[in-house]
């Protein structure tokens, strides 16, 4: 599945639509090359999903080649890297085009659900759209009919057959998997590029993903354990229990995957009409050594949010930071200068008070902080701009999703 700005695609239900924020470079897992420039990460979790595959397809190859021994754990293995090769496939063939069309890939994950192939940016038809999201399951899907080809060659009771049988299945199952209509799934970015071909509206496709990734989840939740069910009557009731746990698993992260997308989705939406100078509060000037208590009756006389701490020539060299502000007792802020309760002012927590829209969001990553300096284009300061403000801002136009 993928997504954008942030976007990922995967060929397992694990991850959200749109705007995910990326893990900084180097926090991926272990780093096992980079084919076309991208970086590709195993992550821990694949170890224990690796471990999980093992022992349950070591388990069933025992009944089917029982002459093998201990060794079918080693064989079971080996086929838990070969399916992962081929999921490296499947995201290398979303990573290409997205390449092709000039979107920048930032890396490529290995890991517990499947993998993640993080696209820096979005695709400007729905054509392309469609396309990017199609080539992952298209490529599972040639895949699955190269390994069938290969069962035709060799014989199923042996270790070539066994092999080759499992790993057919796995391919064609991913690719079905991924083809259902809903988002986070590849299928669903497939359905939304319809709908916004057929709209001309980006969210309206969104929308309509989003609530079939829902109805998905609600049915993989209900039918996938009545499917199981039906298959075979001697089934214990541990069977069961591994069933509905698996389903809601699956259900909840489809669920979650289409909500973040749909989210996301009006966050871009909402972004472009953000701007600092509607979200700043007004600061109140003092030296470093002024006491905390006399600055906040300064602030609260000129009904100000933010202390900011200038030098002698009344630059800006620090804000006050409002985590601090709380942690001292009101009794002790006439003995406690605001000096050491304040960061100083980085370069990039400087923001000119026009600044909005994804700009702004790039800023406030490039700079983590919890206050910035906002100013005019002259240099005048124009207030100070509280994280939580942003944030807070933000969270109310996205309430209703």
């Amino acid at each position: 599945m993928s997504d954008s700005r942030g976007q990922q695609t995967s060929d397992q239900p694990p991850q959200d639509d749109r705007g995910r924020r990326p893990a900084p470079p180097g926090r991926g897992g272990i780093l096992m090359g980079r084919p076309f420039g991208v970086p590709i990460y195993v992550t821990p979790s694949w170890f224990v999903i690796a471990a999980l595959i093992t022992w349950v397809f070591g388990g069933q190859l025992g009944d089917v080649l029982p002459d093998l021994g201990g060794a079918r754990y080693l064989l079971a293995f080996f086929f838990a890297v070969a399916f992962y090769a081929s999921v490296l496939v499947h995201e290398l063939a979303h990573t290409l085009v997205a390449l092709r069309y000039r979107l920048g890939v930032r890396r490529i994950q290995l890991q517990f659900f499947g993998g993640v192939s993080e696209i820096e940016n979005e695709a400007e038809s729905p054509w392309r759209e469609f396309w990017l999201a199609f080539v992952g399951p298209l490529l599972s899907l040639v895949l699955g009919g190269l390994f069938l080809l290969g069962v035709q060659a060799v014989e199923l009771d042996t270790v070539p057959g066994v092999l080759l049988t499992g790993l057919t299945v796995a391919n064609f199952v991913v690719a079905a998997f991924n083809l259902l209509p809903g988002l986070p799934l590849d299928g669903g970015r497939m359905l939304r590029a319809v709908v916004w071909a057929i709209t001309g509206r980006p969210m309206a496709g969104t929308v309509a993903a989003a609530w079939a990734g829902r109805v998905l989840a609600v049915a993989v939740l209900v039918g996938l354990p009545l499917l199981n069910a039906a298959r075979t009557t001697e089934r214990s009731g541990t069977d069961t229990l591994v069933d509905a746990v698996l389903a809601a698993v699956l259900a909840a992260i489809i669920w979650n995957g289409a909500t973040s997308s749909l989210r996301n989705a009006r966050l871009k939406e909402v972004l472009p009409g953000l701007r600092l100078r509607d979200v700043a509060r007004r600061a109140v000037e003092v030296t470093a050594d002024t006491p905390l208590g006399e600055a906040m009756r300064r602030a609260r006389e000129a009904q100000a949010g933010a202390v900011v701490v200038v030098d002698g020539r009344g630059e800006p060299i620090a804000i006050v930071r409002e985590s601090a502000v709380r942690a001292v007792p009101e009794h002790r802020r006439p003995w406690v200068s605001v000096g050491p309760l304040s960061r100083d002012l980085e370069p990039g927590m400087r923001l000119d008070a026009d600044l909005g829209g994804e700009d702004l969001l790039r800023a406030l990553q490039a700079t983590p902080a919890g206050e910035y300096l906002v100013v005019e284009a002259d240099g005048r300061m124009y207030g100070v701009a509280a994280l939580t403000d942003i944030e807070q801002r933000l969270s109310s136009a996205l309430a209703r999703y």
